[in-house]
């Protein structure tokens, strides 16, 4: 009997102890320890913190809810759980003095998906010498030299694939518009042709939906098939790399070249591990970058008659100055598309391809009377300025016309920063405002188009089209 009542005094003592000990983890997850205080906001679930509601579909492209519920009770800087214990900044000036303290109170970090799928040892390589040889090699191939003496193969690249296009009975432009992007961008990294590339845009599909999910790696998962299409990517860049390491003394004109010529050195700055994820990482950025931007030109050129027929004055103009009316684009014509450049920026406006920018703090960073603690990791979400009608009049509304006054202009420029700023501004800024333009211009002046089905479009993370986008594609007469 004695033995019984110290047995059960035991257990009722370590079952207190171990709900004390989870009262306790809860209160410390939902009250994160810092030396000063924290933005407002909460935690949520411990472990899945508020990522339900995060991952939760939109039916427009408007600020999700979740957002927009969180900026107004809190304000436009607040603390959240996204699987992690992220701060997300809505406000133009807390961003951009997160982007130029780049290296300083802040470094390049990605969500905890992001982080297996690409690889912490591949993120943290994203700095020093190895960031500073991979942003000069790709300035080499997309900066503005190099797009102004190849202007030729993007506007032969774009015409061959609209024509392939207009062949077909019906075209899901959100499927396709991948395709394009992959083609040419393969082609610039690796000299592929579009039977060797196109079949990469399935396992970037799954790829782009794993970054935005929840990070559980079952059968049957999202995140599941992204590692799939990750080990795939993986599998294919290795056999590439391979391939020309074999043979380093034959030229191609491409990336690859200089990846190679970095891993003969003597003291290269990467290896081949990092060279192969950071290939399949180049890649799949211009996918997510360009993709919706394109897909949703159909879109709003559609449901804005006025912007198509602004677009065919300023490109048919051109085309009637010309002393060969079917050459293509010259790049003092495309410097010269005003109107266009207008349309380019309300497209990546809209479009805020990626849910946020993420950032981890070196140091405990003091912002807007708070404290960000060392290690934190803050999200700078431009899509919830982007469409803030604080900022942008009338947001929702595709307008190219607000960025004709140059007195408004420079202030929505302030808030406006698609591609971030500093020195980690996307290297290939100017090729996605090169693609797009030509893109509209081969478009207005070569073609026309019926909406056949779909078109509906949201947001889920990034822009989604639920039921496709299928048009008919028509040479124009």
């Amino acid at each position: 009997m004695e033995t019984s009542l110290v047995t059960y005094a035991c257990l009722c003592g370590a079952t207190t102890l171990s709900i004390g000990w989870l009262l306790h983890w809860i209160y410390k997850w939902m009250n994160p320890p810092c030396s000063g205080a924290l933005p407002p906001g909460s935690m949520g679930f411990p472990i899945l913190g508020e990522s339900i509601q995060f991952f939760r579909r939109s039916s427009s492209l408007d600020v999700p809810d979740f957002y927009k519920i969180r900026l107004k009770r809190y304000g436009s800087i607040f603390k959240t759980s996204l699987v992690g214990q992220p701060v997300v900044t809505a406000d133009p000036e807390v961003n951009r003095f997160i982007f130029q303290q780049e290296g300083k109170l802040f470094r390049s970090w990605y969500p905890e998906a992001a982080n297996i799928i690409t690889g912490e040892e591949t993120i943290d390589g994203f700095h020093g010498p190895p960031h500073k040889f991979i942003r000069n090699s790709i300035n080499k191939l997309f900066g503005l030299e190099y797009l102004k003496h190849n202007l030729h193969e993007v506007d032969g690249a774009i015409r061959k694939t609209f024509a392939e296009w207009s062949a077909k009975c019906v075209i899901d432009v959100h499927d396709s518009t991948p395709d394009m992007i992959i083609d040419q961008v393969a082609k610039m990294l690796f000299s592929l042709n579009p039977s060797e590339s196109r079949e990469w845009t399935k396992n970037y599909s799954a790829f782009l939906q794993g970054l935005i999910s929840f990070p559980l790696y079952l059968p049957g998962t999202t995140f599941y098939h992204c590692m799939q299409g990750r080990r795939n990517m993986q599998k294919v860049m290795s056999n590439l790399l391979r391939k020309r390491l074999s043979k380093p003394e034959v030229k191609h004109g491409d990336f690859l070249d200089l990846i190679i010529e970095e891993l003969q050195t003597e003291k290269p700055t990467i290896d081949d591990k990092f060279a192969t994820d950071a290939l399949v990482a180049l890649l799949f950025t211009s996918f997510v970058t360009l993709a919706p931007i394109l897909t949703l030109a159909f879109k709003f050129l559609s449901d804005n008659p006025e912007v198509i027929k602004a677009l065919e004055e300023e490109h048919e103009a051109i085309v009637r100055n010309r002393c060969d009316a079917s050459s293509g684009i010259t790049w003092e014509e495309y410097k010269s598309l005003t109107f266009t450049n207008m349309v380019v920026n309300e497209l990546t406006r809209m479009s805020n391809a990626t849910p946020g920018v993420f950032r981890k703090t070196m140091t405990d960073v003091q912002v807007n009377g708070y404290t960000i603690p060392s290690g934190w990791m803050v999200m700078v979400c431009p899509m919830a300025v982007h469409v803030n009608p604080e900022f942008f009049e009338d947001p929702l509304k595709f307008n190219p016309w607000r960025w004709q006054d140059e007195s408004k202009r420079s202030t929505l420029l302030k808030s406006f920063m698609p591609f971030g700023i500093g020195m980690r501004t996307c290297p290939a800024t100017d090729f996605s405002k090169l693609f797009t333009a030509i893109f509209l211009h081969v478009l207005v002046t070569k073609y026309r188009w019926k909406n056949i089905d779909g078109g509906e479009v949201g947001r889920m993370g990034v822009i989604i089209f639920p039921n496709g986008y299928k048009i008919k594609l028509l040479p124009r007469t």
